[in-house]
This record gives C-alpha cells, structure tokens and sequence, in this order.
C-alpha cells in the first residue's frame, strides 16, 4: 500500500513538474520579436513633435489562470493593455512620438503577493521591455530627444532601465525626463545608481519625476510598504518638501477611459502634500470612499496618481520638453 501510494505521488509530482516547464516554454516561446509591428502597441504614433515618448504600460493581466506573466497571444488582454496605454496618452502625444512594446508583464497575483522585485516573472518582463528599448534606439530613434515613462509595473521597469542602461553620457544627455510614476524610487536606488537624478523642480531635464499617491494616515501599499521612503516630488507645486500645495493648483483632474477620451474633468479636485516619513505623495480634499477600488484599500489612490493630476502633468511635459530643446540650441550655438 505504501510502495503505491509513493507510485501515485511521484506520478503527481512528473505530472505537475512537466506542466510547468510546459507553461515555463510556452511563456518563453512568446518572447516578441520587436522587428515586426505587430510586437508595438504604439509605433510612431504622431507627427511634426520635436521628442519621442517610449511608453511602458502597467499591469492590466489580473493573472486569473495562474499564469504570471501574460501571454501575447490573448488578444482580449492586449486589446486591455493598449486601452491602459490610451488612458495616459494624453499627458504626453502633444509633445512627442509615441513607441509603447506589447511585453509579457507580471499579472497582478505577482504585485498582490508582493513578490515583484526579484524571480523569472519580473525578468521575463523586464527582459522584453529592455529588447523594445534597444530596438528603438537603434531603429526609430535616429538620436531624437526622448521622454521616458511608465506608470506602476510600468514605471518599475522603466527605472530599471535607467538604472541598467543609462549609465550611458549619450542617453543621459538625450533624456527629456523619465516620470516614473506609481513606483517607488528609494535612496538605495539612488545610492547604487549614482547617475540617477531626480528632479528637483518643474522644468529641469535628465531627470526622475516620481510620486504615488495616497490619502493623510496610509503608511503601507503593495508600492511603497510600511517602513519604507521613497523620493518624489509634488506635481501641483513641483516641490520635493512637505509644502502644501492648494487644491488651486490643481489644472484639472481628468478621469479617462480605454480610448483616451476624458470622461469627466474636474478642476481644483484636491490639493497635495509629500509627506515626510514616507516620501508619498498626500491627497487632501477628498473623500477616500469616493475612490474605492476592489483592488486596493481605501486610501491607496494608485490607479489616481495619473488622473488626479492629469493637466499638470501634461503641462510639464511640454515645458521639460521646451526647457530640453532651449539647452540644446544654447550648446549648439556655443
């Protein structure tokens, strides 16, 4: 009875070994191949614009068949990723050409467990993202000026980007800004990544804009947990203290759906404070109930930190752009 029972468990376990490597080679299988324009969620989008954006999206896989990165051939879950990708579009298409790669992202069991940081997933992910990238270097690129954003899983492989490839003079010097936004940036970044900079105002160039929103009393989120500080900075006053920013500043709250149509803008929606044990970004004026999300507690504004801040971001992305363009005809008249 024993000697069968061992039998049937090693059965099990042939079994459940041979279907991961299954799905581990079928994820592998689907590495994109960015020479093909079926591979782009965006490719050159946009015309006439001095800069170019390359654009990482966030997680729009919920993972719920278990698998922990999404496949490139569900169309239904691409069809999802390009929407996320339109939901943000407006901060940044009036200032530049538009390059976003389909790539197999971690689905959202990973962030939820909190295992994102390190394991296959997050380098399969960030694997496809660093192939798009040097593709677009090499074959779009053609020495432009560029912006370089994400928001959330985006903005987490977007700084690891910077902190593996851009240690590089040309790049830094061709760099508008990376708003990494939804991710955050902790002083052992900044500490093992000398080169990273983060900005220090609303028109320096080169730099980090960072932030992550959430209500007065939140002191842990699956993005910046309990007892961790990140460095941001604050999008209405473009300040990186504790100085409170009316909700006056705020230009306008705009609330997008998976077209990029704004469906509802609101001006002077909340005022911002960057708080000064966590780093986070705070949002004043509003009711935490009125932002609920299934997918995070009340008071966690994640899925906001675009949207309540849409037309200033907006903003600052044209005049980084200008500020950019302005140094770069002072150093060629030099």
């Amino acid at each position: 009875m024993v000697s069968e029972v061992r039998k049937i468990t090693r059965n099990i376990l042939c079994f459940l070994f041979v279907a991961a490597l299954f799905v581990s080679c079928q994820t592998m299988a689907e590495a994109p191949d960015y020479s093909n324009p079926s591979s782009w969620a965006y490719l050159g989008i946009g015309k006439n614009q001095e800069a170019d954006l390359f654009l990482i999206c966030p997680t729009v896989d919920m993972g719920e068949d278990g698998r922990l990165n999404m496949s490139l051939s569900d169309e239904e879950t691409k069809a999802s990723f390009v929407g996320a990708l339109n939901m943000e579009r407006g901060i940044y298409e009036d200032a530049a050409v538009m390059y976003a790669p389909f790539y197999r992202q971690m689905t959202f069991p990973v962030y939820a467990e909190r295992v994102a940081e390190d394991g296959e997933h997050l380098e399969i992910a960030y694997s496809d993202v660093e192939d798009a990238f040097i593709y677009y270097l090499e074959n779009y690129n053609n020495g432009r000026p560029f912006i370089l954003a994400g928001f959330s899983q985006g903005a987490q492989l977007a700084l690891l980007l910077l902190e593996n490839l851009f240690q590089d003079s040309d790049l830094q010097e061709r760099l508008v800004a990376a708003y990494i936004i939804g991710w955050k940036v902790t002083e052992e970044d900044l500490w093992q990544y000398p080169h990273l900079k983060m900005a220090t105002g609303g028109d320096d160039t080169g730099v980090i804009v960072s932030f992550n929103t959430e209500a007065p009393g939140v002191d842990d989120s699956i993005i910046v947990p309990a007892g961790t500080e990140t460095a941001a900075i604050n999008p209405l006053n473009w300040k990186t203290d504790s100085t409170k920013a009316d909700k006056s500043m705020n230009k306008g709250a705009c609330f997008t759906d998976y077209s990029g149509t704004v469906t509802s803008e609101v001006s002077n929606l909340t005022g911002a404070y960057i708080d000064d044990e966590r780093g986070t970004l705070k949002a004043v004026d509003i009711v935490p109930e009125d932002y609920s999300s299934s997918l995070f507690p009340d008071g966690v504004y994640h899925l906001y930190d675009y949207q309540f801040f849409f037309r200033n971001l907006q903003e600052n992305v044209s005049v980084r752009t200008e500020a950019w363009m302005n140094q770069e005809a002072l150093n060629t008249a030099v």
